[in-house]
C-alpha cells in the first residue's frame, strides 16, 4: 500500500512539473515565467560558484541560530510560567504583541535599531518564540494531576516525573509547534533578508534576481529555500523523535 501511495505521489508531482514546463514553453517569455528545466539549469550554474555556498551557509547559520534560541528560550520560559503563575501573567502581553504585530513592522524596526547583519536572527526568534511557548504551555496544562499526586506519594524523583509524566504530555504539542515554527522561521528569516539585504545571504540573491529580472535565478533560489526548510524540519523532528520515545508515537500517527 505504501509503495502504491509513493507511486501516486510521484505521478502527481510529475504531472505538475510537465504542466509547469508546458506553460513556460507556451508563454515564451523567460523574464515573466520559466519552467523547471530553466530553473534547474540556473541552479546548477550557481552551485558551481563559491558565492552560492557562502550565501547558503550564512543564511542557514542565522535562521537556525534564531530558531534554536527561540526553541530553548520558549521551552524554558513555558516551564517557568507553568511553575510560577505571576510570570505567565507578566509574559502574556508580550506574547500577544509578538503574535499580532506584522513581520514587516518588526523588520523595519529592527533594521533601524540593529542593522541588517543579524536581522534574520532576531526576526526568526520573534516569530518562533510565541508559537513554541504557547504550545508548550498547552502541553504542560495537559499533565495528569492525579499521576503527579501518585508520583509524590511514592516518592518518585523529579527527573523521573519529567520523563514519565511531563514528557508524554507536552511532547506531542511541542512537535506539532515545531512543524509550524520551522517553516515559519525560513519564511520570516528570508523575508527579513530580502528587506535588509545583508551581504552574502539568500535574501540578497533573491533581491538581486528581482533587480536584474532573472526569473530563473529567482525560481532556483526559491527551490533552495524549500529544500533547506524540508531538510531541517526532517532532521530536527528526527532529533525530537529520538528524545520522545512513546510520546512521539501518538504525534507521529497524525
Amino acid at each position: 500500500m505504501k509503495k502504491k501511495q509513493m507511486w501516486q505521489k510521484a505521478a502527481a508531482i510529475l504531472f505538475w512539473l510537465i504542466l509547469w514546463q508546458a506553460v513556460a514553453v507556451f508563454m515564451k517569455d523567460s523574464i515573466v515565467f520559466v519552467g523547471p528545466v530553466e530553473m534547474l539549469q540556473s541552479l546548477w550554474e550557481q552551485m558551481l560558484g563559491k558565492e552560492f555556498w557562502v550565501s547558503v551557509e550564512n543564511t542557514i547559520v542565522k535562521i537556525m541560530g534564531g530558531f534554536l534560541a527561540a526553541f530553548f528560550g520558549a521551552v524554558l520560559m513555558a516551564g517557568l510560567a507553568f511553575r510560577y503563575n505571576w510570570l505567565k501573567i507578566l509574559l502574556e502581553p508580550l506574547i500577544t504583541l509578538a503574535k499580532s504585530v506584522p513581520v514587516a513592522s518588526f523588520v523595519v524596526l529592527l533594521l533601524i535599531l540593529a542593522g541588517s547583519g543579524n536581522l534574520s536572527v532576531y526576526i526568526v526568534l520573534l516569530m518562533v518564540f510565541p508559537i513554541i511557548y504557547i504550545n508548550m504551555g498547552q502541553g504542560l496544562a495537559h499533565v495528569d494531576k492525579k499521576m503527579l499526586e501518585v508520583a509524590r506519594v511514592f516518592g518518585m524523583r523529579p527527573w523521573k516525573q519529567f520523563l514519565y509524566i511531563y514528557r508524554p504530555a507536552f511532547l506531542p504539542f511541542l512537535v506539532s509547534s515545531c512543524r509550524v515554527a520551522l517553516g515559519m522561521s525560513w519564511k520570516s528569516g528570508v523575508a527579513a533578508e530580502i528587506i535588509g539585504v545583508p551581504a552574502h545571504s539568500i535574501g540578497e540573491r533573491l533581491y538581486m534576481a528581482k533587480i536584474y529580472l532573472n526569473t530563473d535565478s529567482l525560481f532556483a533560489w526559491t527551490l533552495v529555500i524549500i529544500l533547506l526548510s524540508l531538510i531541517f524540519e526532517k532532521v530536527f523532528l528526527l532529533i525530537l523523535k529520538s528524545l520522545g520515545g512513546k510520546a512521539w508515537k501518538g504525534e507521529a500517527g497524525k
